[in-house]
């Protein structure tokens, strides 16, 4: 096929183009400053002129709570413009196949556990991330809207919190695998013997490796559209894709101080608020058509660490 992936820059989009590519796709990318996903005119051209067989939407502007909180306002303007750009424009141009990438923070943050795809829209969305996930509600019902309308095949998926090689390190935008990931490593190479960690640890969380999320997300995109329909309904079609099991954050915090290295000790601060104190996906959708992650928890940590080594040489030292 030929597969236009916006947004291969990022982690996500990334290991879905290198997989494409590994397995003989012709795969179109474009920079942001070759393509502007926020302006609907140039995609319009791209799209075009390219002409793909399909669209893997995986560009999205992204960020921890700090980044959510801060930049609200960027966060759903953004990502419901570039959804609504690409998504009308692939309709414009033809492209029958597109896979949206959304997010878990879709559902409601008392959602049952694990979560369900059918507990889309059924409470109140955690308050941090409200205008991100919003705007990947969105870019759902896009793809659920012109496959009623036009008789497209635009499906999507939801990965839970990803991680592994290109993630984001930084120490107030990013998400907690690589935030401890860093701060356990500058522990270590400081000499610290303490590391402080919000909330109690009692939290669970689930991670998938990115590597696993390609691999997913590749699944779905190939699936006969008669599988998709099969599986999903036309006003509930996105599918959960994660690991489809959870770790507290102390467990997590464990792990990571063994990959670094560091035996000193782990301490809680737990004036600090835990937020949700569990968040899982239910993937049974997703198994049940044939598909499972592979990668354990720690092992993806080992391979991630080890990326970090090589791409942060600045932070290997004091």
């Amino acid at each position: 096929m030929k597969v236009f992936v916006a947004g291969h820059r990022g982690m996500v989009g990334g290991a879905i183009a290198r997989l494409l590519v590994e397995r003989g796709d012709d795969v179109i990318t474009r920079s942001r400053a070759e393509l502007d996903l926020l302006d609907q005119q140039a995609v319009r051209a791209f799209m075009a002129i390219e002409r793909p067989d399909a669209v893997v939407l995986a560009a999205a502007k992204v960020g921890g709570i700090y980044a959510n909180n801060t930049f609200p306002a960027q966060f759903i303007f953004e990502n419901l413009m570039m959804e609504c750009n690409v998504i009308h424009e692939a309709f414009t141009a033809g492209v029958e196949r597109l896979l949206f990438l959304g997010s878990s923070c879709i559902y409601p943050r008392n959602a049952k556990q694990p979560i369900s795809e059918e507990s889309l829209l059924t409470g109140v969305l955690e308050a941090t991330n409200e205008p991100y996930a919003v705007a990947k509600i969105a870019g759902i019902k896009l793809c659920e809207s012109y496959n009623r309308q036009y008789g497209t095949d635009y499906r999507s998926v939801m990965p839970t919190n990803l991680y592994g090689p290109g993630d984001n390190f930084h120490p107030e935008n990013s998400h907690v695998l690589p935030a401890l990931l860093r701060r356990f490593h500058e522990a270590v190479r400081d000499g610290k013997d303490e590391v402080t960690i919000w909330g109690t640890g009692a939290p669970r969380r689930e991670f998938l490796h990115v590597q696993d999320m390609a691999a997913g997300s590749v699944f779905v995109l190939d699936l006969k559209k008669e599988t998709y329909l099969r599986n999903t309904d036309p006003m509930l079609s996105h599918i959960n894709l994660g690991y489809g099991e959870d770790v507290s954050i102390r467990e997590l915090a464990q792990m990571i101080a063994r990959t670094t290295g560091f035996t000193g000790r782990i301490l809680f601060d737990t004036s600090k608020p835990d937020g949700t104190m569990r968040k899982l996906m239910n993937v049974t959708r997703l198994t049940n058509m044939g598909w499972r992650a592979e990668i354990p928890l720690e092992d993806g940590i080992a391979q991630t660490y080890r990326w970090f080594l090589k791409n942060h040489s600045s932070l290997r030292e004091a």
